[in-house]
């Protein structure tokens, strides 16, 4: 009994967030917001590519649909030129990541409570055998 009680106190929760449109299209996600985080980390999106493996034509069009759909950019961009042009977070790019990091938090901890109750309901069905 007690190895199956430590077993069971050993699981964890595995799970994505992402929010969709009405149509059921994702807009804002984990995935994307790993990579919102990767540029305010390394300075540019071409560097959060790199980091992440994934490429950039594809996030930088990925990017630009969210802030449609959201209303603001996502990205502050610098023109090319002898130094070469960039891009960042934008403010509201910022208080974007910020928003969703405590909407995870939240999430997290809702999650966790339930996990906990859940696994002492099935650590109480396997004290019944």
């Amino acid at each position: 009994m007690d190895k199956i009680v430590e077993k069971v106190d050993q699981l964890f929760p595995e799970y994505k967030i992402w929010i969709a449109d009405e149509k059921g299209c994702g807009i804002l996600g984990d995935g994307k917001w790993r990579i919102l985080k990767a540029v305010e980390e390394y300075g540019s999106l071409v560097a959060a590519c790199k980091a992440l493996n994934i490429t950039y034509r594809r996030t930088w069009g990925d990017l630009q649909t969210i802030g449609l759909q959201l209303g603001f950019p996502l990205l502050s961009t610098i023109r090319g030129g002898r130094d070469g042009g960039g891009s960042a977070l934008s403010p509201q790019g910022k208080l974007l990541v910020e928003a969703f990091d405590r909407f995870h938090q939240r999430t997290d901890q809702v999650v966790n409570e339930a996990l906990a109750a859940f696994l002492d309901e099935v650590k109480s069905i396997r004290s019944e055998d």
